[in-house]
């Protein structure tokens, strides 16, 4: 069990990614954001849960994200300015303006930039835990997971017993169509198989928090079933009616929650309007 302290760190960062997110959002329509952008909005939890994990046991891993990478970046560090001025396609962006929004780059917070081959930051991030022997963290969608070099990645690092955790950020969703017409399997059931150490659970701190005893001492895998609130690129939503999970998580909080929030929407409005009257 987390205590309600460390509950209100985790929704600290989280509050601070989705406002990040729902700037984004804001820009997007209006044109001032002209590249293909994916949001993290909905999947803020995972992250920011992850990161107060490693903090807790003093660990930096190495992170490799695909789309979907905001929010990873900012939970585990990443200068919040330097993140939109990538957006913005300025050479003085996190990845100088040529990495976009799925390629977020950081050696700072040893976050490691995405090629766009979908799911080959998997094996990617298998051969860099190998070589170096480092934590590594691995975040992947449910599609990616499905990638035949993904697969041969885990159990590579199944015989090898890597310190890797593979996170699996599951909104049931490639592009638009559900995992029921993909497969008829579970990525945790494939990585049993492996005989690598695997869970399946919703999306909550407490989940996460529960299974990570093992983290970095051999290879874990954790499909998070979670939800996208926006479209699979740009500014639009899939159903206004899906689970917003971080909403959940600021009401059961209360009051402290809710003026974490507000503080934070307020500074990432003052951060994107800062950075949007600069040339």
């Amino acid at each position: 069990m987390i205590n309600n302290k460390i509950r209100l760190k985790v929704l600290d960062k989280a509050t601070y990614c989705r406002a990040f997110e729902e700037e984004a959002f804001r820009n997007i329509k209006k044109k001032k954001i002209k590249i293909p952008v994916y949001l993290s909005a909905g999947q803020e939890l995972i992250p920011s849960t992850l990161s107060e994990i490693c903090k807790i046991k003093k660990v930096k891993p190495m992170l490799f994200g695909q789309h979907r990478c905001h929010s990873i970046y900012l939970a585990f560090g990443g200068n919040p300015a330097k993140l939109v001025r990538e957006l913005m396609s300025k050479n003085d962006g996190c990845t100088w303006g040529k990495g976009g929004s799925a390629s977020i780059h950081s050696t700072k917070i040893n976050m490691y930039g995405h090629d766009g081959l979908m799911g080959s930051n998997g094996p990617v991030g298998v051969g860099a835990c190998f070589a170096t022997g480092k934590p590594t963290i691995i975040f992947l969608g449910d599609a990616a997971a499905e990638e035949d070099y993904v697969l041969g990645a885990m159990g590579w690092a199944s015989k090898k017993k890597l310190p890797i955790v593979f996170i699996i950020e599951d909104n049931n969703l490639s592009i638009l169509t559900e995992k029921n017409v993909r497969r008829n399997w579970e990525i945790s059931d494939v990585a049993k198989s492996f005989k690598i150490e695997s869970y399946n659970i919703n999306d909550d701190p407490q989940n996460i928090f529960k299974v990570s005893n093992n983290f970095f001492k051999k290879p874990i895998l954790v499909n998070i079933n979670t939800n996208r609130l926006f479209w699979h690129a740009g500014a639009g939503q899939d159903d206004p009616k899906t689970l917003d999970r971080l909403k959940l998580e600021i009401e059961k909080l209360g009051t402290k929650a809710s003026l974490i929030n507000k503080k934070n929407k307020t500074k990432v409005n003052r951060l994107w309007q800062k950075q949007l009257e600069r040339p």
